[in-house]
């Protein structure tokens, strides 16, 4: 009996990347490497499963919603990790005496998260951190900052905004308002602004937090302040009322709009937003959102914050850390749309022709030569028509063809065909390797 075939499908929230899209993803994912490593942030990875204890010790209710969860044959409690923040806090209590403070990380991993797929968000899917955990240094969250500034240009984004605020602004504000215990509520309504709107978050804070009407339009009058970084810092220091605790955040605050302008980024990539809330219980200082100009409906694509007490669920050192993570998926969803994505399939720049087996040594030589200068070659399999072997190259992004019969060989040459504009050349097999460096360092300046 004839076994019937299985459907060739893929759950929701989850995909398969195709070449052209993992190329893309691995670039992205190489570029934020460099970037991490340039300011000494330093390579971890930790488990993709946990015990659920880890987890859920501090990562809000809306989170442990999201977790995939469940129980072992052993009878252990675990689930997926649903970011990598919440895992480095575990790995920096357990490992602190071997890695000493500050430490400074990156990890680029994936996470699950069991929410509504949409544009640009999956069930499945790939952050990239880095962190600096074991200094309360507000210095450590200005050079947070830098480093998101500088990712994103060095992803080739001129137009991109980081938007800034700071918990104890917030919290300052709620004191004045007697909802200092209702902060973590208060909090994961005013995230839900994108999202929800005004009349939705209001109706949230009347009906879910119990703020009076007045004080939910105090609260939504304060989250739609805007203007340069000294103006809205000055119209919110008026509504704090002497609060210690709101004044401490905006002292914070004039220092890292001062310090990244003092160290060159421009200051139309950065801004004061005072609505941005962050979700997540454990942030406690400055947040950051970054958002792209041409495209802010697909929203953040890199956020984070200050964490001062995360690892007081795993150890009584204290270890205060700040940190980011690059939403990779929600990024490329963004460059798809925005066209900024290359089409090519291969990570090779030539395909060798292979017009006679017989000579089949010959192309592998050649190719193994290109290889060694730095040069990524692939030598077609078998001998096809060349107009066969051309429309793979298209169709698979190849720069370059080389291709080579018993005239070239007789004669020590081959012909590099450009396969971008058709142009098509006689080159020495000596001189091969230098013209296509050349060529493509051409292309990519």
């Amino acid at each position: 009996m004839t076994q019937p075939l299985i459907k060739t499908q893929t759950l929701s929230g989850f995909r398969d990347f195709l070449p052209a899209e993992m190329m893309a993803r691995e670039a992205l994912v190489a570029t934020a490497r460099d970037v991490y490593r340039s300011y000494g942030f330093s390579p971890i990875d930790t488990p993709a499963l946990e015990y659920s204890e880890v987890l859920t010790g501090k990562s809000g209710e809306e989170s442990e919603k999201q977790l995939y969860r469940f129980t072992t044959k052993g009878g252990r409690d675990v689930a997926l990790r649903f970011d990598l923040t919440v895992p480095f806090a575990r790995f920096a209590a357990q490992h602190i005496g071997q890695i000493g403070t500050p430490f400074r990380r990156y990890h680029i991993a994936t996470v699950w998260r069991g929410e509504r797929p949409q544009r640009g968000r999956y069930r499945e899917f790939m952050q990239c951190d880095f962190d600096t955990i074991g200094t309360d240094s507000h210095l450590a969250d200005i050079e947070t900052l830098l480093v998101i500034h500088d990712l994103f240009g060095r992803l080739g984004f001129e137009r991109f905004t980081i938007r800034v605020n700071h918990r104890q602004l917030l919290n300052g504000l709620l004191e004045t308002l007697g909802l200092a215990d209702k902060s973590t509520a208060v909090l994961r309504a005013l995230d839900k602004l994108p999202k929800i709107g005004r009349e939705g978050v209001q109706r949230e804070l009347i009906e879910g937090v119990g703020a009076i009407d007045a004080t939910a339009d105090r609260l939504l009058e304060f989250a739609a302040i805007s203007g340069t970084p000294g103006e809205v810092l000055a119209q919110v220091e008026s509504l704090l009322d002497g609060n210690g605790r709101g004044l401490d955040g905006i002292a914070l605050l004039r220092q890292l709009f001062d310090c990244v302008a003092t160290a060159g980024v421009p200051a139309d990539r950065v801004a004061l937003d005072v609505s941005i809330a962050r979700g997540l219980d454990y942030y406690t200082g400055t947040i950051y959102e970054t958002f792209l100009d041409d495209l802010p409906g697909i929203g953040s694509v890199c956020s984070g914050g200050r964490y001062d007490n995360l690892a007081g669920l795993f150890t009584k050192q204290p270890l205060p850390g700040v940190g980011a993570s690059l939403g990779l998926d929600r990024l490329l969803a963004a460059m798809e749309e925005l066209g900024r994505l290359g089409a090519s399939a291969t990570p090779a720049d030539v395909l060798v022709v292979l017009f006679d087996e017989s000579r089949a040594g010959d192309y592998f030589r050649m190719a193994r030569e290109l290889r060694a200068d730095g040069v990524a070659t692939e030598v077609y399999p078998q001998a096809r028509a060349l107009k066969k072997q051309l429309q793979y190259a298209d169709r698979k992004g190849f720069r370059f063809a080389l291709i080579a019969g018993s005239d070239e060989f007789a004669q020590g040459v081959w012909q590099l065909k450009d396969l971008a504009n058709g142009e098509q050349r006689q080159v020495g097999s000596e001189e091969l390797s230098s013209s296509i460096r050349d060529r493509l360092s051409e292309g990519r300046s």
